[in-house]
C-alpha cells in the first residue's frame, strides 16, 4: 500500500527530498512521477543538495542527465526521460553505470517500459489543495519498505 504525504508547500516538499537522500544507498533508484510542474525537480535539486551539499543543481531537461560526483558518497545520476525517444536510448546515458555504482533518480520513469528496475521506489507528485501544496505518494520496493516507515504521513 503506497505512504501517502500532503506536502503543504515547497519546503516540505524539500523536506521529503531531505529525508530519502539519508535513507539513500548505493545502487538505489528513486523513479519521480508527476505532470509538468508538479515538483519532480525541485525534489531532486533537494535531494541532490542534502546528498552531496552541491549548491548548484540544473535540471537536465536538455542533457537527459546529469551527473554529480563525490569523493565520499555514492555518485548521483539524476535522469530527465521527458524526452527520451524509446526506452532503450537510456543505454547511451550511462544507465547501467548509474545503476551499479550510484543513486539514480529518474524524472518520467513510466518512459523505461519494462526496464525500470523492479527494486525502486516511486515517488508520485500531484496538485495539492493550493498552488504550492503537492500530495506525494510512495510506492517502496521490499527493499525500501522498511526505510520509509518512518517518515510522516497524513
Amino acid at each position: 500500500m503506497p505512504l501517502a504525504i500532503d506536502l503543504p508547500d515547497e519546503a516540505a516538499t524539500s523536506h521529503l527530498a531531505i529525508g530519502l537522500a539519508r535513507l539513500a544507498r548505493r545502487g538505489d533508484v528513486i523513479g519521480l512521477s508527476g505532470a509538468l510542474g508538479s515538483g519532480k525537480t525541485t525534489f531532486a535539486r533537494a535531494f541532490i543538495r542534502a546528498r552531496l551539499g552541491i549548491a548548484e543543481v540544473p535540471s537536465p531537461t536538455f542533457a537527459l542527465v546529469e551527473v554529480y560526483e563525490s569523493a565520499s558518497d555514492a555518485a548521483i545520476w539524476h535522469f530527465d526521460l521527458y524526452r527520451m525517444a524509446k526506452p532503450d536510448d537510456v543505454y547511451e546515458l550511462g544507465f547501467e553505470d548509474a545503476l551499479a555504482d550510484g543513486i539514480s533518480l529518474i524524472e518520467w520513469p513510466e518512459r523505461l517500459g519494462g526496464l525500470m528496475p523492479r527494486e525502486h521506489l516511486g515517488l508520485t507528485l500531484s496538485a495539492g489543495v493550493v498552488d504550492s501544496a503537492r500530495h506525494a505518494s510512495l510506492a517502496a520496493s521490499p527493499a525500501w519498505t522498511s526505510r520509509i516507515a518512518g517518515l510522516r504521513h497524513d
